[in-house]
């Protein structure tokens, strides 16, 4: 893990976490008084380990990567770089595997593993992150996101192996799973630990640590009140509505295609940023990377403002590269807007809208196509007054979905 720098708070929640599974420990061993005392490294790492779904796999990590250490929250910090260093290790894997393939839907299925392993390990570094940047009183909150970014995590690693699956890639699958194999287990150990340690702090009873997932109006209650408001009320002809940058197909606006806006809208801001599209048929593929956040596309109806694409896995590339549309950045909201992927049932697998973004919204919006329409990967994602059709495997994904 690249230098994180450990404020205070962040070492004593680290250490919170870690003694979730020293008690644990203890709770289950047997003996006598001095068995659970930490003598040496090797047996701080059996007592760290040992409450965990994959004991073996965390020890022999802890082994190779904890040096010395022997306290509860220098392992717990150790254990956090040992899964982000797997995932690495499998990045390189898929990089070396990918220069000895001719195929294209197979370099296309590596070029994936590659971009989704990277979106683990930053999500590993963002829950590492973010483990002291939290109160007490606002707790409920901040261990719903470590959770939650863990879980993001798992996902990458599980959708890069998936596609491996029905191939002729054999050697190069069990390549990636064998090294994958590792990073997962270490993910869902800690992840395990995030669960104990949520249990244990609402048994404490402390504030805002309740289960309210939605608000009085269904609302998620992570939205933002400022996002809200866009979303209800502020609308094309509304006298609050007023877009940074407006795309108009004939030419009258600032733009002529919504790719032309996303090489110009300023990256990784944390205020919203408003593009209006108007009425017209946009044939363009378009992705809304990762370092474009709070980004908000506002069209002037799902039926009049239709972004099209035609890609279908009968094309020798992969499901992941047929979609239209895909929403990688944090924060996004549209609203009034259809995507459609028009390839037809004949040709299978052929994605509308893939989605990524944690904490979206999508209002009044309609996704039009046949098989794997909308693919809700990972992440919190909120729809509302929302149209999608389709035939097989229309809506499908792993993300925590409000509809």
């Amino acid at each position: 893990m690249k230098g994180a720098v450990i404020g205070t708070s962040t070492v004593l929640v680290m250490a919170v976490i870690a003694t979730v599974c020293v008690v644990s420990f203890k709770g289950r061993a047997h003996g006598g008084e001095g068995e659970g005392q930490i003598l040496t490294s090797v047996k701080s790492i059996k007592s760290f380990c040992q409450p965990m779904d994959y004991r073996e796999t965390c020890e022999s990590a802890l082994e190779a990567t904890a040096g010395k250490a022997t306290s509860p929250t220098d392992l717990a910090k150790a254990i956090f770089k040992a899964a982000s260093d797997r995932i690495e290790q499998a990045v390189r894997e898929s990089a070396v595997l990918n220069n000895l393939k001719n195929d294209p839907r197979m370099s296309g299925m590596l070029d994936n593993c590659k971009e989704l392993l990277d979106y683990a390990i930053d999500d590993l570094k963002t829950t590492f992150d973010r483990l002291g940047g939290f109160e007490m009183t606002n707790f409920k909150t901040a261990v719903d996101d470590l959770r939650t970014w863990l879980s993001f995590a798992l996902t990458y690693q599980e959708t890069c192996l998936n596609g491996f699956e029905n191939t002729t890639m054999t050697d190069a699958a069990n390549k990636m799973s064998k090294v994958l194999n590792s990073s997962q287990e270490l993910t869902e150990n800690i992840h395990a630990i995030m669960d104990e340690f949520s249990e244990m702090l609402a048994n404490l009873d402390l504030p805002s640590f309740g289960h309210r997932l939605l608000t009085d109006n269904s609302v998620p209650s992570w939205m933002p009140n400022a996002k809200r408001r866009l979303l209800q009320a502020v609308s094309p002809g509304s006298p609050d509505f007023k877009p940074d940058m407006t795309v108009v197909a004939d030419g009258s606006g600032d733009f002529k295609t919504i790719n032309e806006v996303l090489a110009k809208v300023p990256p990784k801001s944390a205020a919203m940023y408003m593009m209006y599209v108007k009425a017209d048929t946009y044939k363009e593929y378009v992705s809304m990377p990762r370092n474009l956040t709070n980004l908000v596309m506002v069209g002037d109806g799902a039926t009049k403002m239709v972004i099209t694409g035609s890609k279908s896995f009968m094309m020798n590339i992969t499901t992941k590269d047929t979609v239209t549309m895909e929403v990688i950045g944090n924060g996004f909201l549209m609203r009034g807007v259809g995507v459609e992927n028009t390839a037809g049932a004949k040709n299978h697998q052929a994605m509308a809208l893939r989605v990524q973004s944690d904490m979206s919204a999508f209002y009044e919006c309609q996704f039009d196509g046949y098989q794997d329409t909308l693919y809700t990967h990972t992440s919190r994602q909120y729809y509302r007054d929302c149209v999608i059709t389709g035939t097989i495997d229309f809506i499908f994904g792993n993300a925590q979905v409000v509809l």
